[in-house]
Formats: C-alpha cells, structure tokens, sequence
C-alpha cells in the first residue's frame, strides 16, 4: 500500500506552516503530510492523490476560509475520499458549525483554536482517529484469505474471529469467485469438509481449523507463561477487561481467559452512543481494542482462543481447567465469562444457525446484507444498535418486538434514530414461528399478536437474533452457588438464597464474592447486575478492590 495521507487545509501562511510542521513531526514517518492554501487547492490535492492511487487517511480543514469554507470543503472531500477522518478546525466561537458538520457530514471530530501544546490538545485525538482508520485500511502484504462457502457455519465462525481479532482478511467466496476454485484447487481441496481454507504467507494452508488452530498460526497468545498469579480472570468482555487494567496497574500479577475475542457482546455492538466520556460515541469493538491494548500495557496477560471448562478449590490457590486437561492456578478468581444469546425456538431456525439466522450481530455483518431484506428480532439496545448498523448497507430492516411498546426495554435515544429511518420498520407484538430454506435461510413465518396472531410468509436469508440473556456458567462447579437461570450468586445474596453452611468463613462474603472464597465474579454473568457496559466496567475495577482485601486476609 502507498504511503497514506494526510491533508491539511488553511488559509492563513503562517496557521497552515504550524500545523503542517506538528503533522510532520508526530506522523511523517507513516504518513504524507500535504498542505493546501484553500478548499480549491485541497480538491485539487485529492484528486492528484487519486490519480496516484494514494488513500487519505485524514483531512483535517480550517472552517473560516474566503471561497469556499471548512464545512462545504468536507462536504465535497467525502466524494473524492469517502473514507477519510474529517476534523474540523474551529474557534470556539464556531463551535455550532462544528456540532452540526458531525450530524450533516459525519465529521469525526472538531478541535478549537489554538491547538497548543499539541501533545495535549491535538495529537491524542489524531492518534485514536488515525489508528481506526489503519485497522479498517491494514496494509495487504499480510495477506490473510479465507476460502469458503458463504452459507457456511465453519466459515462464518473463521470469520468473525478473524474480524473480532482486528486481523484483515479477504473472504473468496467459492460459488461466487474463480479464484477461490483454483486455490482450492492448487490447495488439493476436493471436499466440502475441508473448508474454508485459510490461505496465511509463508504456511501450509489451514483446511477448516478450529479457532485455536488458527490462533496459534497467527501467533496470538494461546497459552499461559507463569505457573501461578495473583488473579485470573475468566472471560474478556467489559467486566474482565477492567479487572485486567485495574489488577495490573496495582501491581498483581494478572493473567485473562478469553474463548474468541476481547469485548464480549458490548464488542460486537456497532455504536454505543451513551458511554460516558465519548461525546460522539464509540464502537463496541473500538472500545474493547482501547481496553486490550491498556491492559497489555500495564503487563496483564492475555491467553485467547481457549475455552475454561472447569474450576477448582486446590488449598490456598483456584485453579482453572482447559478442555485439554491443562490449568491455570491463581491465588483468585474473577468469573466474567458474560452471558450469550438465547435460542430462538421456533420450528426450523436450529438447522440454520449462522447460514442465515445468526444470534448477535458483529459490526462486519452489515455490508453482507447489501440490497437485501433483513429481519431483527428483539426489544433491547443490542437490537437497536444491530439495527441501525445494518440499515446502513441493507435494503430494508424489519424489527421484530414481542412488546407493544418498543420503548419498554430500548434506550430512546435509539428509538429515536430507528424511527426516523425509511428503511427500517417495526413490527410490535410480532415474532417469529417458523423458518424454512435449502442449505441456508430463505423464508419466515411471522405472527402479528396485535391482528390476532395473523401469519404472514417473508422471503429472507438473514434473521439476526437478540432475546434474553443466557449466562456462560455451564463450566463453573456445583459449589459456585447460582441461581434457577444459572446467573452466579455473590455477596449478601448468598445469605438469602443458598444454605447458611455453604459459606465456610466465619467472615461475611465480600458484595461480588461467590460461595467459594477467593472467586468473584462481575458483570453480566452475576445475578441482578445492570447488564451495561459502565456497570460492568465498575464491578470489574471493585472486584480487584475486594481482591486486595482477600489476599489481605489470606
């Protein structure tokens, strides 16, 4: 890939000198820093860059300039280079303009003049937009292909992976490509079991591996360098990844579990547009990468792509049990395993699952629906932001409610934007009852409560599914007291539901410790939790707080 862009654009000699100079000196290494006098130049610059076959990365624009101002430039600069960050520069006088450019263009962001010093006020914003823009843009010499069926179950969980990771991949579909049939070929790939295929540099080719597998050829961490730590956290959703970054940084030595991905289903959301501190909001993924990434600079350690299958009290230690008979042993225990998606039980949809009714949405899903219907079922903020991500690349999106009132369980700042969507309709007190297709979805049946259960036929190859909330502790032992729908029991709670002589300690259980001493738990996966993200975020960060207390005691 050509050396990226980034497009400067002033009126005023001595602005423009100044911020072309910050530019080079932060990003001139990775970047081409191009400077322009006017909003004439910099179209000009744009279509040279073009021509050259160079991607802008960033074009960051002064809004008072004679001709043509900062709004109308980026308005234009989104033909020529439509996936560019925009910023806009203003005085704060200005600051109106700027708010409304985020809602008429998409503006990424607005900085006030003066930008000095720029190691505070302009270089951490560039750095977050300039790092999103290179993971959506990676550069191809890597060169990861997956090679596959699209309605294939295997395929669909190689990708996701793949996409969740934030590893690039080109996806070669083998109905649909001619180069996908003669890797397969040149592959020796004759049968079906065999794919997909993953194609890396410089490897033999992965003939349907299993998450681990490919995992390990990526290089990723997939097993634990101590004998012992201070904390293990299973699970690397919100709650655990604030347990990693707290844990860590006060000097425990940290280690987390994760079976596919950091992020947990918050990683999976297209937007959060209420977490506290982005004013523009933020993805799932963005956010579950920025904690990633805090947390493995503090040093806590990351085993991925293994799943915990068992735990156990050994003495004074916990340990963790892995499938292949292997362990992790820590002086404490942070369940954080999260909850998944309940089943859908309607005649049919089992057969289908991730050949066209898939349960949880990833940010990636949505340019596979390009042109097509698309059916959501579910009342909560996980099918509102799914939603409104698919809406985006879809012809149409029908949301599916089994409430009459869609704002009983969804945050209304997301009513408000389906609403005002022309292509997506919601359809109260309707669901689901039938699924039928070949080797993948292709049609519904849908009762309307509201009309009398009246049935309506829809032909469809995507149902995208978020009802209710089943918790991940099918691998947790008996001791680990949980309630009737399996949500881990902590706390003052264990008093009342569970039997006075299941607590061995003559000290009352910490607020988020289990019925063994030494492991907590936080998050979505523990009973009468708030199931958003800051909470989560909050129960990780005190459960390392009533960790310290613990090993105090020991």
């Amino acid at each position: 890939m050509a050396k990226p862009a980034i497009l400067t654009v002033d009126d005023d000699p001595a602005v423009l000198q100044s911020i072309t100079r910050d530019l080079r000196k932060q990003y001139g290494e990775r970047y081409q820093v191009v400077p322009a006098a006017s909003g004439n130049d910099a179209l000009r610059a744009l279509d040279e860059l073009a021509v050259r076959g160079r991607p802008v990365a960033l074009i960051l624009s002064d809004q008072k300039m004679p001709e043509m101002d900062g709004m109308a430039f980026l308005g234009r600069a989104r033909s020529v280079a439509a996936t560019a960050k925009l910023v806009l520069l203003t005085a704060y006088a200005d600051t109106d303009v700027a708010i409304k450019s985020i809602n008429d263009l998409g503006l990424h962001h607005y900085l006030l003049k003066p930008w000095d010093p720029p190691e505070e006020r302009l270089y951490p914003v560039l750095d977050d937009l300039l790092t999103s823009w290179r993971r959506s843009h990676p550069d191809t010499e890597r060169g990861i292909r997956v090679v596959g069926y699209r309605w294939s179950d295997r395929s669909h969980e190689i990708k996701t992976f793949l996409a969740r990771n934030h590893i690039h991949y080109e996806w070669l579909d083998v109905d649909h490509n001619e180069e996908a049939i003669k890797l397969c070929e040149a592959a020796n790939a004759t049968a079906a079991a065999e794919l997909p295929l993953v194609l890396l540099p410089d490897r033999e080719p992965l003939r349907a591996p299993s998450t681990r597998e490919l995992a390990t050829a990526l290089d990723l961490h997939t097993t634990a360098d101590k004998p012992l730590y201070d904390l293990c956290i299973v699970g690397a959703g919100p709650a655990g990844l604030a347990g990693a970054v707290y844990g860590a940084s006060e000097g425990l030595q940290t280690v987390i579990i994760e079976g596919s991905a950091p992020g947990g289903q918050a990683g999976q959301s297209a937007r959060i547009e209420n977490y506290l501190g982005f004013e523009h909001g933020l993805s799932g993924s963005d956010l579950a990468e920025r904690a990633f990434r805090q947390a493995r600079r503090f040093k806590a350690e990351m085993v991925l792509a293994r799943e915990v299958v068992g735990l156990e009290a050994r003495g004074p230690v916990r340990a963790v049990r892995f499938d292949d008979g292997s362990v992790i042993e820590a002086r404490t225990i942070l369940i954080a395993s999260g909850v998944s998606y309940q089943r859908l039980e309607a005649p049919g949809l089992g057969e289908f699952v991730n050949k066209g009714v898939y349960y949880g949405a990833n940010a990636t899903d949505a340019p596979a629906t390009a042109g097509e219907d698309v059916y959501v079922v579910g009342g909560a903020n996980s099918a509102g932001q799914a939603v409104l991500n698919i809406a985006r690349c879809a012809k149409k999106v029908v949301l599916l409610v089994r409430s009459s009132v869609l704002e009983k369980g969804m945050s209304q700042y997301l009513v408000d934007e389906i609403r005002a969507k022309d292509n997506i309709e919601v359809r109260l007190q309707s669901v689901v009852i039938e699924g039928r297709g070949g080797d993948h979805l292709e049609e519904l049946t849908l009762a309307d409560h509201s009309k009398g259960g009246a049935q309506e036929v829809v032909k469809t190859n995507w149902l995208f599914v978020f009802v209710g909330a089943v918790p991940r502790t099918d691998w947790l032992p008996a001791e680990v007291a949980r309630d009737e729908r399996g949500f881990v029991v902590t706390g003052q709670d264990l008093k009342s539901r569970t039997p006075r002589e299941s607590w061995p300690l003559s000290r009352d259980p910490f607020t988020l410790e289990t019925s063994i001493p030494g492991v907590f738990a936080a998050g979505d996966v523990r009973l009468d939790s708030m199931k958003r993200v800051a909470s989560a975020v909050g129960e990780g960060a005190m459960a390392v707080h009533l960790v310290h207390r613990y090993l105090e005691t020991m």
